[in-house]
């Protein structure tokens, strides 16, 4: 397959790495110095201890490349609307695009057959140009349960996880999701379709609306915020929010809030993302993560206080980074 990752920094270089590895055709869309060490040495990816360097395309232009068999999208949330348009020349009539990206997608009531069936995310998407930008008719649903990180420009470090879930917004069941799933798994991805891909991202998203405003305001790593009960009780009332929020809309999430936060006690002491970027002063995802899921509620008439006060507090600490 020629595939290309838009935004190959950590995910999306592990991404690349893998599909390297098995032979497809793969090129990277990336920038600065980490673009500069790929072109000059390849793509290294550390994965289960073991550098591999991997000769790949590597260009911050993404027309240099033609059009693709498949494009994920691996970018953070506000950088999505100014590079979709840039993509035009990588997508052909039967281009997969998948966003695998954190926080309510901006395409997420394509297809979803509600009373906001084909309506933007407007916190995400203000006047509606993302879906001029992209036809969504090419867009495969995507949440990533793996972790990476750039650990020097031109070197990608797997850390956990090798989950990939797919699926189409309509729910079908389609062979182009299981061709790329075949050839993820190949590659050693452990890719499968999901039958509603929005009851994932949800099950995600509960946790990162909590966690990660959380632990970027009290500048927590996980393992703080498991040993603290006040923290813990803030991340259970944000998350028993957002579990309503999503069941208004049609979504039951298939666990407890304690089940949820048994699963972030795996990442024990782990600095997770919004906290990094907070330290390097790096914008944060605070729409796609947060924004967007108040938005949903006051669409809804559900009333989410403890989502409103950190939702506020983070907004407001973005502005000064």
């Amino acid at each position: 397959m020629r595939i290309c990752v838009v935004g190959a920094g950590a995910v999306g270089g592990m991404t690349g790495g893998w599909f390297a590895k098995a032979g497809h055709e793969v090129s990277l869309v990336a920038r600065g110095a980490h673009l500069e060490a790929i072109r000059r040495r390849g793509l290294t990816l550390v994965s289960g201890g073991k550098p591999e360097v991997h000769p790949v395309r590597a260009s911050s232009e993404p027309a240099d490349f033609g059009v693709q068999d498949a494009v994920f999208i691996c970018l953070k949330t506000h950088s999505i609307a100014a590079m979709l348009p840039r993509l035009s020349a990588l997508v052909g009539p039967d281009t997969t695009v998948i966003p695998a990206i954190n926080g309510l997608p901006w395409w997420y009531f394509f297809g979803e057959g509600g009373r906001f069936d084909g309506q933007p995310v407007a916190c995400l998407d203000p006047a509606g140009t993302l879906f001029e930008a992209l036809d969504p008719r090419h867009i495969l649903g995507c949440v990533v349960h793996a972790a990476a990180e750039v650990s020097e420009p031109g070197v990608v470090r797997h850390t956990a996880g090798r989950v990939f879930l797919i699926g189409e917004p309509d729910r079908t069941r389609s062979a182009r999701a299981e061709r790329l799933a075949a050839a993820m798994n190949a590659a050693g991805f452990e890719a499968r379709q999901a039958e509603d891909i929005r009851v994932e991202i949800w099950v995600k998203l509960i946790g990162n609306l909590s966690y990660n405003p959380v632990a970027a305001l009290a500048l927590a790593h996980m393992n703080d915020i498991h040993g603290s009960e006040a923290l813990l009780a803030l991340i259970r009332e944000m998350m028993k929010e957002a579990m309503r929020v999503a069941e208004a809309y049609g979504v039951r999430i298939p666990m407890t809030v304690e089940e949820r936060i048994d699963i972030a006690r795996q990442l024990a002491g782990a600095k997770i993302s919004m906290h990094q970027d907070v330290d390097k002063r790096r914008p944060l995802e605070t729409d796609a993560i947060i924004g967007a899921v108040v938005e949903l509620a006051r669409k809804a008439e559900i009333a989410t206080p403890m989502i409103d006060a950190v939702y506020a507090l983070i907004s407001e600490r973005a502005k000064h980074l």
